[in-house]
């Protein structure tokens, strides 16, 4: 769709690898479709995924006692965080959409991504105290996570030994990204790509080329415990 503006939260350290051929058929496939898109590519930035007091540029609020959480507020307010701190907050204030595209751990985020969201998503810039789900700041824009895993599709189904792969959604989609107002679009989720064959790996890929076509369309996840969790 012209026009539109997407960021992808790209979180891989190797450019060959199959998170890196799903980023790169993004990249191409929306750039096609006449949108702006920009790659966060957090290895690559060496981005610094710890939450320290040294994100906050001037003087600390309560230098007797430090929280991190109200820390980050104020200086959020009086715009003295760290400068790849507010590069980030602004390339998610510009986008529509924000594609995240990891492999996962530990049925979650790897470290440095994990870290992009607790420094970037902060109080005053993504959500307040009221003021976050439904009413989150970032309500406007669309999330998405492109996911790999280590495990295959059959062992996170309801009765596989991981269970619902929706389980460890409720953290990402959920508790972080819905918290801060997303709409959340149903993840894109490659299974076990390392031990699929190259003619399901290109397969993976062209679903993804393809799901993208029409992703301006799409509605958005229902935001509730039974969508995870069942009845």
């Amino acid at each position: 769709m012209a026009g539109k503006k997407v960021l992808i939260v790209y979180a891989h350290q190797e450019p060959r690898s199959f998170n890196g051929s799903l980023k790169k058929v993004a990249v191409d496939e929306l750039r096609t479709q006449g949108c702006t898109v920009t790659v966060s590519d957090l290895y690559a930035m060496d981005f610094e995924p710890r939450a320290t007091r040294k994100d906050v540029t001037g003087v600390l609020s309560n230098p007797e006692f430090f929280s991190y959480g109200v820390e980050a507020y104020e200086a959020y307010k009086k715009r003295s965080l760290t400068s790849d701190i507010l590069d980030e907050q602004r390339k998610v204030h510009e986008a529509d959409l924000v594609i995240f595209q990891f492999p996962l751990y530990w049925f979650s985020v790897p470290a440095i991504l994990k870290g992009w969201m607790d420094r970037v998503l902060c109080q005053g810039f993504a959500f307040d105290l009221p003021g976050f789900y439904d009413s989150g700041f970032l309500k406007d824009k669309l999330a998405l996570l492109s996911i790999t895993t280590g495990g295959t599709a059959a062992m996170y189904g309801k009765t596989g030994v991981s269970g619902d792969f929706k389980y460890f959604l409720w953290p990402l989609q959920h508790g972080a990204l819905h918290f801060c107002g997303f709409k959340v679009l149903a993840p894109q989720i490659s299974f076990a790509p390392e031990f699929a064959s190259e003619e399901e790996r290109k397969g993976m890929m062209a679903s993804w080329a393809q799901r993208l076509k029409t992703i301006w369309r799409e509605d958005p996840i229902p935001c509730t415990p039974s969508w995870y969790f069942g009845q």
